[in-house]
C-alpha cells in the first residue's frame, strides 16, 4: 500500500501497562487494519522483552523519524528513549516516569515540527507520575502546557470521545459531581463549543457541525423546578453561540439524547460533566472509542482505556482502541492536510 511520507508518533505510555502489548498487536495487524506508518517512541529493549513474553514475532528497528515509513512494512520503527529501569509487566515503577514524560514530549516536538503527522499516546498511570513530581492533573493538561510553551500562545484543550456511533464532549471533566454546578459557566460552555465547532470543521471535514447541548439537571431543569442552571447558564450560552453562527441547540434532557434517532440529528453531544458524556460513549463503542484532544496546535488521539496493569503481558489485552486511535489520527491528519492545500 502507498504510505504517507511522514509517520504518526506513538508514545509508549507506562511501560508496565498494556501499551506495549497493544502496540505490538497493532503493528502485526498493520495490513489487516490498513494502518499508516507509526513510530514507537520508547524503550526498544522493553518492547522486545514484552514481545518475547507474549510469544510474538515482531522485528524492531531503532531508527530516526525520517526512516520510519520505509521501515514500517518489515519492522516496527522505534525512536529510542530509555525507560530508566528494567520493567516487569504489571508492576509500575516510579523510575519509569522520566522516560514516559520524555516520550510524550518527543512526540509533541515531532508533530509541531512537521516531522510527524500526529501524536498518539498510549495510556499513562497518573499515580506513578505524581509520585515522581508530575505537576499536571493528566495527559491532556500536560499536552496543553507543552503546546503553550512551544508556541507562546495559551491553548484550551477540549476532550472528545469519538466512536463509530457517537462523539461526546464533557464541558467539566475530572471534578466531583458536587462541584459541577459551580464550575459550569456560560463562558466555559461557549469556549468549549467554539473549539468543538472549529475542529469538527477543520479536522473532521464537517462543513456545518451540529452541536446538541445537554442540560445539567433531570429533564433539563423542568423549567426551573429541578434546578436553575439550565435556564440561567446553559440556555444563554446557546443563544450566544447561535448568534455567532454556530449550530448549537438545547439544553436537552440527557436521558433522551443518545438513542439512534436522536443521534442522527447532531454531530457531537456537548455534555455538562464527565459521566454524562463517557457513559453513553463507552456503552455505544467500548472497544472502538477514541479520546481526541481538540484545541491543540497538533493532532492528538489516544485509546479510550487505561494501563490495565492486571493483564499486561498476559495476551488478554485487545488492540482495537489503539488501532482506532491510529486510524482516526491518520484520518484527521489527512483532512487537515487537504484543508491546507
Amino acid at each position: 500500500m502507498p504510505y504517507p511520507p511522514r509517520p504518526l508518533a506513538l508514545s509508549q505510555g507506562d511501560p508496565a501497562g498494556i501499551g506495549l502489548d497493544v502496540t505490538l498487536a497493532a503493528w502485526l495487524g498493520r495490513d489487516t487494519h490498513a494502518l499508516s506508518p507509526f513510530i514507537f517512541i520508547g524503550d526498544s529493549a522493553l518492547l522486545a522483552a514484552r514481545a518475547r513474553m507474549l510469544g510474538l514475532d515482531v522485528p524492531l528497528r531503532v531508527c530516526g523519524v525520517n526512516e520510519a515509513c520505509a521501515v514500517f512494512a518489515s519492522a516496527l520503527p522505534v525512536l529510542e528513549i530509555s525507560a530508566g529501569v528494567d520493567v516487569v509487566a504489571g508492576e509500575p515503577h516510579v523510575a519509569t516516569a522520566a522516560g514516559t514524560i520524555a516520550a510524550i514530549e518527543k512526540a509533541v516536538v515531532l508533530s509541531l515540527s512537521g516531522q510527524a503527522r500526529a501524536v498518539v499516546t498510549n495510556p499513562i498511570a497518573k499515580s506513578v507520575l505524581y509520585e515522581a513530581g508530575f505537576g499536571f492533573p493528566g495527559h491532556t493538561e500536560f499536552l496543553a502546557d507543552l503546546a503553550t510553551r512551544a508556541t507562546g500562545k495559551a491553548v484550551m484543550p477540549v476532550m472528545m470521545l469519538a466512536g463509530p456511533k457517537l462523539r461526546a464532549i464533557p464541558v467539566t471533566i475530572h471534578i466531583p459531581i458536587k462541584d459541577v454546578p459551580q464550575a459550569l459557566t456560560g463562558q466555559l460552555i461557549i469556549d468549549t463549543c467554539r473549539i468543538a465547532a472549529h475542529d469538527l470543521k477543520t479536522r473532521f471535514g464537517i462543513a456545518s457541525p451540529r452541536l446538541a447541548v445537554a442540560g445539567l439537571n433531570p429533564h433539563a431543569g423542568e423549567g426551573g423546578a429541578l434546578g436553575k442552571e439550565d435556564d440561567a447558564v446553559i440556555h444563554p450560552a446557546i443563544t450566544a453561540l447561535r448568534a455567532e453562527g454556530i449550530d448549537a441547540f438545547g439544553p436537552l434532557p440527557a436521558d433522551t439524547m443518545f438513542h439512534d434517532a436522536a443521534r442522527s440529528r447532531y454531530d457531537v453531544a456537548i455534555c455538562m460533566y464527565h459521566d454524562q458524556a463517557l457513559i453513553p460513549a463507552k456503552a455505544l463503542g467500548f472497544d472502538d472509542s477514541v479520546n481526541v484532544t481538540l484545541g491543540l496546535p497538533f493532532i492528538r488521539t489516544s485509546p479510550d482505556h487505561g494501563t490495565a496493569f492486571g493483564i499486561a503481558g498476559t495476551g488478554l489485552a485487545r488492540e482495537h482502541s489503539l488501532v482506532a486511535a491510529l486510524k482516526l489520527a491518520d484520518a484527521i491528519a489527512t483532512t487537515a492536510e487537504l484543508e491546507r492545500t
